[in-house]
């Protein structure tokens, strides 16, 4: 009898996904959903640095410390289970990966299957002063200390640039840390200081939003002049210093402020695999988001490659991490089941940007057709940042209904 139990216990087999944010959770919960269905034993992991969702999208906003949710009332449910812990080492021939607990302790653990989807990070940039006097919004570590610097630069009149703030990067972060600035030093100080602050917005290229195309960017100008935002463009940062910017231009601003919205690359993680990777460090996968070459391991979300049709890639997004999180779950899943798989697919293109007191915008298509703007446009945004993003709640049968791979957001 004893015997029977422990080769029980060896027959389960086991999928590991590492990384907590919207890939990595919504791969966990349709993988599960699949695996109800199926009525077979799977054991599903989780390993995140911390138990908590992260908003991400939303760290531009103010009151930062709000802007997460716990993970296991959403894992408990449906078998999840959770290591909290760093995954630093993947050993593929004998499909192992070895995770570091919080306190240092190290535990290896096998699978059958694994879904990497550690996301994405600031990368360093080559400016001298970058990472010893800039902020940033990246995680919600780095939004916490950002927030706690504006509280107290805010209310130090006496500090030179202390009531300036420059942002690096206009694009879609940059632009929407920029229209809600103001917003953000007025819940620290008052209106008066909020209004008589300056908030520059540098970037490199010649207009703003230069990645969101031409048909928003009227209305994103429009936006940045009704909240008093300066533009630098078409200049790099030479250096940056505890209460100064150097800009290309020769250009000196006095600030203790200066936050950086770009140069994103996928998880260093991606680089214990013997593959190939682009640009931005991101792991080639095929159709069904296994990555290219190693059969046992899938990938999602902003370290994966992957089409969202025959000509574009998937973004490092929210939008696409939570639906490309939810085929790289349910084939992972299939696979290990021995049932057929779904071609990843996201044809349907959209975006919403938050323009602060001048609305939003919201587009379609990746030509960005302006579809609303304005306060119609700032409705779907609050919608997508109040409700669309956050994990499904209810029962086990409520989370797995929502967990389905052609299940509607919210």
């Amino acid at each position: 009898m004893n015997q029977n139990i422990a080769n029980s216990k060896k027959a389960i087999k086991k999928i590991i996904i590492v990384g907590g944010g919207f890939a990595g959770m919504w791969a966990a919960l349709t993988a599960a959903h699949e695996v109800a269905h199926a009525k077979d034993k799977v054991s599903i992991t989780l390993i995140s640095r911390d138990a908590y969702l992260t908003l991400r999208p939303r760290l531009y906003e103010k009151n930062p410390e709000t802007l997460r949710t716990p993970l296991q009332p959403v894992f408990d449910p449906v078998d999840v289970s959770f290591i909290e812990g760093t995954a630093n080492q993947i050993n593929t021939a004998n499909q192992s990966i070895t995770v570091t607990r919080p306190g240092g302790d190290m535990i290896s653990l096998s699978y059958d299957r694994l879904i990497l989807a550690s996301g994405s990070e600031l990368r360093e940039l080559p400016i001298p002063g970058i990472t010893q006097f800039t902020w940033n919004i990246d995680t919600y570590d780095a939004a916490m200390k950002l927030d706690r610097h504006l509280q107290d630069v805010t209310r130090t009149p006496d500090q030179l640039g202390h009531n300036t703030f420059v942002i690096l990067g206009a694009g879609f972060t940059g632009i929407e840390l920029a229209t809600e600035m103001r917003t953000r030093i007025e819940e620290h100080s008052d209106a008066n200081t909020s209004s008589n602050a300056r908030v520059i917005l540098v970037s490199r290229g010649d207009v703003v939003g230069h990645t969101l195309g031409a048909n928003p960017r009227p209305l994103i100008e429009k936006a940045l002049q009704t909240a008093n935002i300066e533009t630098r463009l078409g200049v790099t940062v030479k250096r940056v210093d505890l209460e100064r910017v150097s800009l290309s231009s020769g250009e000196r601003i006095d600030t203790r402020t200066v936050i950086v919205t770009l140069g994103l690359r996928a998880s260093p993680l991606a680089e214990e695999l013997s593959v190939e990777r682009d640009e931005m460090g991101r792991l080639p996968t095929d159709e069904m988001l296994c990555v290219k070459e190693i059969p046992s391991v899938y990938a999602t979300g902003d370290i994966a490659r992957a089409y969202v049709d025959d000509e574009n890639l998937a973004l490092m997004s929210c939008q696409h991490a939570m639906v490309m999180g939810k085929f790289a779950g349910y084939n992972a899943a299939r696979d290990l089941l021995g049932l057929s798989l779904r071609q990843y697919r996201q044809p349907e293109y959209l975006t919403c940007l938050d323009l602060g007191v001048s609305g939003a915008v919201f587009t379609s298509g990746w030509d960005r057709q302006v579809q609303k703007q304005g306060e119609e446009a700032k409705q779907i945004k609050q919608m997508i940042n109040g409700q669309w993003i956050y994990p499904p709640k209810g029962d086990r049968d409520a989370i797995l209904a929502a967990a389905h791979i052609d299940a509607r957001p919210g």
